[in-house]
């Protein structure tokens, strides 16, 4: 996830284009590191201190999710009813299921259709904003299951060398990716909507709305976890008998407001993430 482009970290690796997958530019930006808000403090609004981390195009960094898929139980969307309501907006779920198949603990199998093609991006972005992309052998598994052949071939070493162990330990993390122990890392994408730019049946364009969590949850961490709003564009394609990403871009918002609440301690936030878990998408 792009959280900004701050200078003084340097860009990352690029592809063939100027950016990871095909688009965007990937600049690898590390936190600041803000005085300890855990406790019940409030981190001040639009502080160039929020920890942070910025990874644009495919190397990203951020997090996951909480929209909704599994909608509609009994809900016929191919005509009548619901299921014309549902075209009258394009925010409406189609009250199709999401899918039901995993590759690589990925949901993978989307229907050949607009709503597969959506709901597949809002998947793809969760992964990619998951703890598993700070994690060598898990990163892998990931970009191989949603990537098409051609664009794993193309990120694979630039995403090995924007994850370094240098850039982990940065963040507090060892070189396995892996939290101090008693501190929680958080990582999450959190889907609040897709858009269609494009769709046919050999490819779409897919922009993902979605809010982000990253950061270091623990008594003495620096970096606690904070939130960014950001929205992400997949171009896929039907490949292989199901939706691949063959490029992605972000930018930045739409933000709302911040409201009134209170930030909650480390342990709070350790045991929600904890505790909660993610969803599968659909459309």
């Amino acid at each position: 996830m792009s959280l900004g482009d701050e200078p003084g970290y340097g860009d990352g690796p690029r592809g063939d284009d100027g950016g990871y997958g095909g688009s965007g530019q990937t600049r690898t930006r590390l936190p600041d590191r803000p005085g300890d808000v855990y406790g019940g403090a409030r981190r001040g609004r639009g502080s160039s201190s929020r920890s942070l981390v910025t990874v644009v195009g495919v190397v990203v960094l951020l997090i996951a999710a909480i929209a909704f898929a599994n909608r509609g139980d009994n809900t016929d969307a191919s005509g009548g009813g619901s299921g014309d309501k549902a075209r009258t907006s394009p925010t409406a779920p189609s009250g199709n299921h999401p899918v039901t198949t995993k590759t690589t603990g990925i949901p993978s199998g989307f229907p050949h259709t607009r709503e597969g093609a959506e709901s597949a991006a809002a998947n793809y972005a969760v992964a990619l904003g998951s703890t598993g992309m700070f994690n060598t052998a898990t990163r892998h598994g990931i970009v191989r299951a949603i990537y098409t052949t051609a664009a794993v071939d193309r990120l694979q070493g630039p995403m090995d060398q924007a994850y370094s162990t240098d850039f982990l330990s940065r963040l507090g993390l060892d070189a396995n990716g892996n939290a101090p122990s008693g501190d929680t890392f958080v990582s999450r994408t959190v889907p609040v909507g897709t858009k269609v730019g494009h769709f046919d049946a050999s490819g779409a364009k897919i922009s993902v709305w979605y809010m982000g969590l990253i950061g270091m949850s623990g008594q003495t961490s620096t970096d606690p976890v904070s939130s960014t709003w950001k929205t992400w564009t997949f171009e896929l394609r039907w490949d292989n008998g199901d939706w691949k990403i063959v490029a992605d871009s972000q930018t930045d918002g739409p933000a709302p407001v911040p409201g009134d609440d209170k930030a909650a301690t480390s342990d709070e936030i350790s045991k929600a993430i904890e505790e909660y878990g993610g969803f599968t998408y659909a459309r």
